[in-house]
């Protein structure tokens, strides 16, 4: 081994497991490990966890997870932190793994682009479909209001109460974000303008019909056509030009604009990392969901096989199975067994809960 990673890896925390990525699928596999006493670090570029959860519908109602008939997201994630509060995982937040190489020990150096150091005897990665980045609006100089009236995501839907909105885009974000300022509640605008390069949409077929229902009471607008430019006065964004199929060009006033064209996953350094990948997602086999790496593991949306579907009820399955399949790397000695939490005295020890007692 090279002096620099001798050096590097002498001083980094020990642990039994290292999970990149801290949205449902890497808070779940934190409490699978916990179950089977695996300790774990986890690690996230977010600044919070609930990965694309929060990131892309934090308020938007989920209503596949079993026993759970509605949640949004942020509300799963809050649930989900509960669940593993007995394992007392170390959360990393706000970094991006940028280094993951085997040692001769066999176990995996982790670091960050922090300067955070981890050696671990197993590393699982949960990343979504990787750091996601907006495509963003392609008109030159706009750039400059990013953040202060372009928006590209929702994080603090307050924020936008009372103002004149354009919001552009056609997918379910765009129509979601539309409704929500124009209908009556806490977050509804003064006014409303949704702009779209064409008449038909990608979003859920109510969305658009209520959309329709409510430029018809005119409470809002619908506008075809594409932002070709804008106007500013005193350094602030005034209004966006919107050129129509007609090649009529339109100026639309505007407090705040919002664009919607979708989020590219990116798989950043991840690619880098010598696993086998299938057009942009990691190779796992289906009895342990463990990658061409020994002792590496990938569950939720970031991993393939046949049959994956992208759910998180499926990454809850995979994290499951992952844990098993990680438990002889961190304990080779011992036997593993399957145990249920409903009668088992060792887990109920483990989650801090007393045994029930049975008649």
């Amino acid at each position: 081994m090279p002096a620099d990673c001798a050096n590097a890896e002498a001083g980094a925390i020990e642990t039994d497991a290292v999970i990149v990525g801290a949205g449902p699928v890497g808070l779940f596999q934190v409490f699978e490990l916990g179950l089977l006493e695996i300790k774990a670090h986890v690690v996230d570029s977010l600044a919070y966890p609930g990965g694309q959860c929060i990131e892309l519908y934090p308020d938007k109602p989920i209503y596949d997870i079993p026993a759970v008939p509605v949640c949004t997201g942020q509300e799963l994630t809050d649930s989900l932190l509960k669940q593993i509060e007995p394992f007392g995982a170390t959360f990393h937040f706000g970094q991006e793994v940028t280094v993951v190489r085997k040692q001769a020990d066999g176990r995996f150096y982790v670091e960050t682009a922090k300067g955070t150091r981890l050696v671990a005897r197993t590393v699982f990665i949960a990343g979504g479909v990787g750091s996601f980045q907006p495509r963003t609006l392609r008109v030159e100089g706009i750039d400059r209001f990013d953040g202060t009236q372009l928006f590209y995501r929702v994080r603090n839907p307050a924020q936008f109460a009372g103002k004149n909105l354009v919001i552009v885009g056609g997918g379910d974000s765009a129509l979601d974000w539309t409704l929500n300022f124009v209908q009556d509640g806490p977050h509804k605008a003064h006014s409303v303008i949704l702009v779209h390069r064409r008449d038909g949409f990608r979003a859920a077929p109510a969305s658009v019909a209520k959309m329709r229902e409510l430029c018809e009471a005119y409470e809002m607008q619908f506008v075809v056509g594409q932002v070709s430019g804008f106007e500013e006065c005193d350094g602030r964004l005034t209004a966006v030009k919107v050129t129509g199929g007609d090649g009529v060009t339109r100026v639309m006033p505007l407090d705040m604009l919002l664009v919607f064209f979708g989020l590219s996953p990116k798989l950043g350094p991840i690619a880098e990392w010598g696993l086998e990948l299938d057009r942009k997602q990691i190779a796992v086999d289906t009895e342990k969901f463990e990658t061409s790496t020994p002792g590496i593991f990938a569950v939720g949306d970031i991993n393939t096989y046949p049959g994956k579907k992208k759910l998180i009820l499926s990454g809850f399955h995979e994290a499951a199975l992952a844990a098993f399949g990680a438990a002889p790397y961190v304990f080779p000695d011992k036997r593993i067994l399957l145990q249920y939490t409903t009668t088992s005295p060792k887990l109920h020890k483990v989650l801090g809960v007393e045994s029930p007692v049975f008649d």
